[in-house]
């Protein structure tokens, strides 16, 4: 008889400390879905973690929190934001595959705009869960159902309530005087980007920022990084807070200065109306790490 062999998976380290911060977002959400019960509370959160580990830095985000490295004036992103829109496809699956979730008021469809009676039977473009592009279907009366994606950029929402697609929490929100419950759709799980400090020497302007959306709504990625070099590099290096100016700093250019239209940044544009919090840490460790003065 032929011996059996029974091959094992090789699993690395790296992706241990990922399955572990993976499972630790899982529980926080059941711990919450306990808690909110004994305590009374709803509502929910996003969230964006960093964690240290035998040289690398693990960055896990659910939600539109992002967090950016700038390195030697070099941009990486650590993160991906959330959305209706970049997780549409997701979200499409879910619905095709358990239509009750969207009770008797949505369609998982996407149209370009909202589809009206007086279309029906006529050509119409759209796309699916399986889609990257877009075809033409023939309008029927079920398409006429609120799409369970509406809305571009900041203003598109989940079954018309809600603007992430991933965070904690958030167990008993339901669509505006219905019974559809939102949570089905909102994932717990993070993404989980890896950052090895030892491959890069890192000098003290080199950082990684941590943000939520109230400073990304109105600051790229670019601007940031900008305002961050300069701010670091007219600032003494031995001074020990300098990384916490730079933060307040970033929070002062996204909410702007008060004028007689309301909050306002450079350009004349709009200034953030959203909570704004901002980490700078510095990316120098180990033997690396500036003695202080």
């Amino acid at each position: 008889m032929a011996p059996r062999f029974f091959m094992e998976k090789k699993i690395k380290q790296e992706s241990l400390v990922v399955g572990a911060i993976e499972n630790a977002f899982k529980e926080m959400d059941a711990h919450i879905a306990r808690e909110r019960c004994v305590y009374a509370i709803s509502g929910g959160c996003t969230a964006l973690a960093v964690m240290f580990l035998l040289g690398k830095l693990y960055v896990a985000n659910a939600g539109d929190s992002r967090a950016l490295i700038v390195r030697a004036g070099e941009l990486i992103p650590m993160s991906s934001s959330f959305t209706p829109e970049s997780e549409r496809q997701r979200l499409q699956f879910l619905a095709h595959l358990q239509p009750s979730l969207l009770g008797s008021d949505f369609t998982h469809l996407e149209f370009p705009r909202r589809v009206t009676k007086r279309e029906i039977g006529k050509r119409m473009l759209y796309r699916d869960f399986t889609m990257n592009g877009w075809a033409y279907k023939t309008v029927q009366e079920e398409d006429l159902k609120f799409p369970l994606i509406y809305g571009e950029g900041k203003k598109a929402r989940v079954l018309a309530t809600i603007g992430i697609t991933r965070g904690l929490g958030d167990h008993d929100l339901k669509v505006h005087d219905s019974d559809i419950a939102i949570k089905p759709f909102l994932s717990c799980s993070p993404e989980v980007q890896v950052y090895n400090l030892c491959q890069f020497e890192h000098g003290a302007d080199d950082v990684l920022i941590l943000a939520t959306d109230g400073l990304w709504d109105v600051l790229s990625n670019q601007e940031v990084a900008d305002a961050v070099s300069g701010f670091l590099g007219n600032c003494d290096p031995d001074d020990q807070h300098r990384y916490t100016m730079a933060a307040q700093d970033l929070v002062m250019k996204a909410r702007g200065i008060l004028k007689d239209r309301g909050w306002r940044i450079a350009g004349d544009r709009l200034g953030s109306g959203d909570d704004i919090s901002v980490f700078i840490i510095p990316l120098m460790y180990g033997t690396q790490q500036p003695q202080p003065s």
